[in-house]
């Protein structure tokens, strides 16, 4: 069940984070060397949990970017490497906050912290590793990055809060959904690529560049998770498919659904997200009904836009190993859709 649109030009070479993995992989070596380190703590659990979740298999896709973007701005010394940690560590912290909001028992395919170890001991190690995030800004002597980057932490607690307060809101318009993944997701990629350039003391256009670089291929991300998340590619992928509708998140395919729907297909959505009243046919259903409503399509051509003016900021800089490499990033992040 689910949309596959063919991806023009197909026969050719799929786009792939290959080739930022590889222009990273030294600097993302003394990363993970960093995350190791400043996870560690007399206090067992706080490793141990931590561990759980940094060592489960995520893409660390943010990180890299701040390593990318500050190896294309010809940044000196080791300061992107402690700011790329810290990203790492914010991204970690918010997916362990997350999982106790939402009351997820998976991620990734695994249990999660807070169904093994409890929401106490998951929100308190997350605490942590914000501090230890802060302690490294603070560490690199740029106060820039420290703003940057402190500020894009209120701005994913507002994300948050905002995401919490249209839980399960089928009313939800689209306006107020894209404020959402604007704070939650896209602030972060944001922040990690204009830190890349502030420690490389770049021109303040070309950090607004990568500013709007990271937000604009953030958002096309969560697009493209949200469409994902309904799509029968998901599940050939291996990742489970339907963990948003179970949990009542209001992604855009619902609300592009819910918009184009009959009063009854509006009713079945109220039932099954407001309600949480939930059979085992209905995740069929609603894949059914974001396929009738063309809604998964609409959501990666959406994605499409976002990653079109990711592209474009770009353009400011001297061709490079390095932005191709971000180019093709952007490519990936919208092909994983097909």
């Amino acid at each position: 069940m689910g949309v596959v649109i063919p991806f023009e030009g197909s026969e050719q070479k799929q786009p792939s984070l290959d080739p930022l993995i590889a222009l990273t992989g030294a600097d993302m070596v003394k990363v993970n060397e960093a995350i190791l380190a400043r996870a560690a703590s007399h206090v067992e659990l706080i490793p141990e949990l931590a561990g759980h979740l940094i060592n489960s298999g995520g893409k660390r896709i943010r990180p890299m970017l701040t390593v990318a973007t500050a190896r294309m701005c010809a940044a000196k010394g080791d300061a992107h490497i402690k700011l790329a940690t810290s990203v790492e560590f914010m991204h970690t912290a918010t997916l362990l906050h997350d999982d106790v909001v939402d009351e997820s028992d998976l991620r990734r395919g695994k249990k999660t912290a807070r169904l093994i170890w409890g929401n106490q001991a998951s929100v308190l190690v997350g605490d942590y590793l914000l501090g230890q995030a802060f302690k490294m800004m603070v560490e690199t002597g740029s106060l820039e990055s420290l703003r940057i980057l402190s500020h894009a932490a209120a701005v994913i607690a507002e994300g948050e809060v905002l995401q919490l307060s249209a839980s399960h809101d089928t009313s939800t318009t689209e306006d107020a959904y894209m404020q959402v993944i604007g704070a939650k997701t896209a602030a972060l990629f944001a922040a990690a690529a204009e830190v890349g350039a502030v420690v490389a003391a770049r021109p303040k256009g070309e950090q607004a560049a990568l500013e709007s670089y990271g937000r604009n291929l953030g958002i096309a991300f969560q697009l493209v998770d949200d469409a994902l998340d309904y799509s029968g590619k998901q599940a050939l992928m291996g990742k489970s498919v339907g963990d948003d509708f179970r949990e009542g998140k209001i992604t855009l395919p619902v609300v592009l659904s819910y918009r184009r729907g009959s009063q009854e297909e509006r009713n079945f959505w109220k039932r099954t997200l407001e309600d949480g009243n939930q059979t085992a046919d209905d995740l069929v259903y609603a894949q059914k009904l974001v396929d009738r409503h063309n809604a998964i399509a609409d959501t990666v051509e959406r994605a499409r836009h976002y990653g079109d003016i990711a592209r474009d900021a770009l353009a400011i800089f001297p061709d490079s190993d390095h932005k191709s490499a971000l180019l093709e990033a952007v490519d990936f992040c919208v092909a994983r859709a097909y």
